[in-house]
């Protein structure tokens, strides 16, 4: 219970980003020392203690360290959405076998037919939200924990009612003390029996932490003992009947009910993990660890709903090469264990720095806890590992593809951000060409989009040398996520200005966290321009309050009225036209740098901002109102 308690499908982010938050090991370049004015945006009150104060230093003095922490996650990560292609698979796929337990001369491409038709009737209805069917989601799942336990309960009784015995952690030891290496290595197949498990935790953003330790404690784990416990009573009666055993387990009376609510159950079970695979994907995006997608929000009253079509259909592909390809529940059992321990040991690491650098306890804690569970975990991973090249190669060959991907992003945008940092167009050069800016202000307001929160992008200068005419009033607008979940409506934009008054410009950090929905549903221009008259106001307030009488000009104009005459001139502004200008920037890496390189950057690279969402579709921006700049930067 504690194992699985431990194993938050989306976690492995969400530790990242806690310590993101309490360490210099952020994988966001643009973040600000404001951003730790979010309410969201908590810390330990509690002093440093000399432990969390060296380990932060260690951290911090070594890049590689990060690199190395970064790839780490992006493992436990990638191991997580392999989950998402194994589960499905071998959940419907033992799911359906079953029937030829019944039927013996059913041929296996039946089997695997069936189960393709139900994984594409599975992956098709995703784009419409689990909300319009999850209300038959806990009854399937109540009726399944019932059967299993009452099946388990009637075998107990039937063959062998000294199977209670088998509680004792003794006969583990005794096991494993007379197999040896043949005990280890059944370690691979004796871990499914808490894969799984863990799925349930996969909707902690949905219930309380409350809610599902009572239902795990009183429902969820006793019926899996008794299932186990009755199932392993027919077992010590029916030595060969391994293969297949719950099946051959059930009474004949209630068989087809069981199958029934078993195939149900199984589809119930690969949702879970879908719906979970999705989320990572978002929360990778925003944390630029992955290329962007399109993400849908399915329901517009349970928040965190989403669908992701690309990550879809690339799931049922796999899911599908995985079940036509394999053909064998052994196969994917190996597969399936290898992630999840996998996914545990990743998990149970970071839980030691988050004891240490965030809840600022001992090392000897930290220490006992990765000692108590690494341990076990380790042994599940070496019996797991040693099952490679019976199935256990796929996981690793899927985490291997999406961590390439994964970190040859985070790569690129990291450095087309050192770019822009090094590029950024001074603000003396600006002053210097005046409030017209050296060209004609034509009435209209310009977004420009940039990933600096600080400065003048270089995309601008391109616009003061090249372009005749340039919109009165300029915003440089930066959309930027932060080290926690969500922000509030209230504190999502933050606005300044840029240079003197008279040069109409400001800055707007538009700021979300790595769960939020980054396509809001509100209009943004109404948004941008209402909050910016208010900045206006709250300038001018200041200004207001630390001279008792403040003219422009002849004097006649005081402060109220110079606040009405920009407010004016924006409103006006907005009335005529918004015009978005984006950039596009070009990565090429130089010609001294290593083949691979050139490869990741050149090919791997080039190809994933080529066929990602582009930025004016995640705005959603007309095309008549788009000005696309484009620029090449060399890494």
């Amino acid at each position: 219970m504690k194992t699985a308690r431990r194993i938050y499908k989306r976690g492995t982010f969400a530790l990242y980003s806690l310590l993101c938050r309490h360490a210099k090991l952020s994988i966001l370049p643009n973040q600000q020392p404001t951003d730790e004015n979010l309410s969201a945006y908590s810390t330990e009150d509690s002093a440093d203690t000399w432990q969390s104060s060296v380990l932060k230093l260690f951290i911090e003095k070594h890049p590689r360290f990060q690199t190395g922490l970064l790839i780490f996650v992006l493992l436990g990560t990638c191991m997580t959405i392999g989950d998402g292609v194994i589960t499905p698979a071998i959940s419907v796929f033992s799911a359906v076998s079953g029937v030829q337990v019944k039927i013996n001369q059913l041929h296996d491409n039946y089997v695997v037919i069936v189960s393709c038709i139900i994984l594409v009737g599975l992956f098709s209805i995703q784009h419409h939200g689990t909300h319009r069917v999850a209300f038959l989601f806990a009854p399937v799942v109540a009726a399944w924990l019932l059967c299993i336990s009452g099946i388990g309960i009637y075998n107990i009784f039937r063959w062998n009612r000294q199977v209670y015995r088998a509680l004792s952690p003794v006969y583990m030891f005794r096991f494993l003390k007379t197999t040896g290496i043949e005990g280890w290595l059944s370690l691979s197949g004796v871990v499914l029996s808490i894969t799984g498990v863990e799925t349930m935790y996969a909707d902690m953003g949905h219930f309380s932490a409350l809610s599902i330790k009572i239902a795990f404690t009183c429902l969820v784990y006793p019926c899996l003992i008794l299932a186990y416990m009755g199932e392993a009573a027919f077992l010590s009666k029916h030595h060969y009947d391994i293969q297949r055993s719950f099946y051959k387990a059930i009474p004949e009376a209630v068989f087809w009910p069981v199958f029934i609510v078993a195939t149900f159950a199984a589809v119930v079970g690969s949702q879970a993990v879908i719906s979970a695979t999705f989320s990572i994907i978002s929360q990778c995006c925003a944390l630029n660890c992955f290329p962007r997608v399109k993400i849908v929000h399915t329901s517009s009253k349970i928040y965190g709903q989403i669908y992701v079509p690309e990550i879809n259909w690339i799931l049922m592909c796999l899911c599908l090469a995985v079940t036509i390809g394999l053909r064998d529940t052994n196969m994917m059992g190996h597969a399936y264990g290898l992630a999840i321990t996998t996914v545990m040991f990743v998990t149970t690491c970071l839980m030691t720095l988050v004891i240490i650098i965030v809840w600022k306890q001992g090392i000897i804690k930290a220490l006992t806890c990765l000692l108590l569970f690494g341990s076990i975990e380790l042994l599940y991973i070496s019996a797991s590992v040693c099952k490679i090249p019976e199935g256990g190669w796929i996981p690793i060959l899927l985490s291997f593809i999406f961590m390439a991907i994964m970190f040859t992003w985070n790569y690129g945008t990291m450095k087309k951000h050192q770019f822009d940092v090094e590029n950024k167009v001074s603000m003396t050069k600006m002053l210097s060409l005046g409030p017209c800016l050296g060209m004609v202000r034509v009435p209209g307001i310009g977004l420009i989009f940039s990933n600096l929160a600080s400065g003048i992008p270089a995309i601008f200068g391109h616009f003061i040398t090249n372009l005749p005419a340039f919109h009165q009033v300029l915003v440089f607008v930066c959309a930027k996520s932060v080290q926690v979940p969500y922000v509030s409506e209230n504190e999502r934009l933050v606005i300044s200005r840029v240079g003197p008054k008279e040069y109409h410009m400001f800055r707007c950090i538009v700021r979300y966290g790595y769960k939020d929905m980054q396509q809001e549903n509100y209009n943004f221009e109404n948004k941008l321009v209402s909050e910016i008259i208010q900045f206006i106001e709250i300038e001018d307030g200041v200004q207001d309050e630390q001279t008792d009488e403040l003219t422009i000009d002849d004097g006649n104009i005081n402060i109220e009225e110079s606040y009405k005459v920009e407010s004016s001139l924006i409103l006006k502004a907005k009335e005529l036209g918004v015009t978005y200008i984006v950039g596009h920037s070009y990565a090429e890496a130089k010609k001294s740098s290593s083949i691979l390189k050139k490869f990741g950057i050149d090919v791997v690279f080039a190809f994933l901002s080529k066929n990602c969402r582009e930025p004016d579709i995640m705005l959603e921006v007309a095309h008549t109102s788009l000005l696309e700049v484009g620029m090449v930067y060399h890494v």
